[in-house]
């Protein structure tokens, strides 16, 4: 499976993009609505002409078609043929690409038992539920053997619950077929969750290319960190295994209950969106529950950005627009929140 470089590319929104995917590696690349993702990993497909040079393992592939470039493309829409079962739509390329029908057929048996869909071989798009879609449409993608295999957003329109779910199937096939992938997201935890490294591209630029880890925990620039949320990050003082895959950390004057994967834990990140704010202390409130007073709000597009000062802590929570309208909040008030246990992300050190 090839490397990928990208040598000042130009099109469209992206200028002077210059970029590195390595052997076997899932890329994600991560950006806001028109940033230059999808006219990115289209220039890597062929599928639009651009300024600047593509390698592939050093190679130049800029003369080559889409079609000779070897690269599986799982598109946003899907684009499952309705009139086709499941065993037509996965073996139309291969048929389309004139490859003999006992190896079409072996093939596409191969890739139902791989996906785990051979029970709705015989079924239509119709009769799928959007996960089934997605997998039907995977085992497409990847049927000719695709050296670089590209995703634009493939799990934005299923619900949260299935949408993880194959996030993991995903990178676990990623892993099993040890092909060069390219997933284009919007979403931050999507992109920490999948990625080995993230590339942040905001206005047709590349802003940082990095461990999920470190653009979460240490973004370059004005424009990541206001991209990503300006994620609260918290200093630990300490650090004490509770098992189970759970720990007690101690911030400042906080005491949080936080996933743990055994290291030392560091730092501490929460996106503002995922703090839960209430004018009224919620049932249950224990675990990373809260009292806090406000201190600053500010409307920030269709989203309230709400300070609350909490054990000398300032902790910044955002609300949609339509939501903080039906509140009443003010600066001095005092509000309850909920740092979300299963959104927080730590920074752990094995020494």
């Amino acid at each position: 499976m090839p490397s990928i470089t990208l040598k000042n590319v130009c099109k469209y929104v992206c200028q002077d993009i210059n970029l590195e995917i390595f052997d076997k590696e899932l890329l994600v690349v991560l950006g806001s609505n028109g940033a230059g993702k999808t006219t990115l990993i289209n220039i890597i497909a062929g599928l639009v002409d651009y300024k600047g040079s593509v390698l592939f393992n050093d190679i130049p592939v800029d003369k080559l078609p889409a079609n000779k470039r070897e690269v599986g493309y799982l598109f946003q829409g899907l684009v499952l043929f309705p009139h086709l079962d499941v065993v037509a739509n996965i073996a139309y390329g291969l048929s389309a690409q004139r490859w003999p029908r006992p190896q079409v057929e072996a093939r596409v048996d191969e890739l139902l038992d791989l996906m785990n869909i051979k029970h709705l071989a015989s079924r239509y798009p119709k009769q799928l539920s959007g996960g089934e879609r997605q997998r039907v449409a995977l085992a497409r993608a990847i049927a000719s053997s695709p050296r670089v295999l590209l995703l634009d957003e493939p799990l934005s329109s299923l619900d949260a619950k299935t949408a993880k779910y194959l996030r993991t199937e995903l990178k676990q096939l990623q892993r099993r077929l040890g092909i060069t992938a390219v997933y284009v997201t919007h979403d931050l935890m999507e992109a920490v969750e999948m990625a080995d490294r993230v590339a942040v591209i905001q206005g047709g630029q590349v802003e940082q290319v990095a461990e999920p880890e470190k653009v979460l925990f240490y973004p370059e620039g004005e424009r990541v960190a206001d991209f990503i949320g300006s994620p609260n990050i918290l200093d630990c003082d300490y650090c004490r295994d509770l098992g189970q895959g759970i720990a007690e950390v101690g911030c400042g004057g906080l005491k949080l209950t936080v996933p743990h994967e055994g290291g030392e834990v560091r730092k501490v990140a929460i996106l503002p969106r995922h703090i839960y704010v209430s004018e009224t202390r919620p049932p249950g409130l224990s675990v990373n529950g809260f009292q806090g007073s406000i201190t600053a709000i500010k409307p920030v597009g269709n989203t309230v950005r709400i300070w609350i000062d909490v054990d000398d802590t300032n902790l910044m929570a955002e609300v949609p627009s339509y939501i903080f309208e039906e509140m009443n909040l003010a600066e001095g008030k005092e509000v309850f929140l909920i740092l979300r246990m299963r959104r927080i992300r730590c920074y752990e050190s094995n020494n």
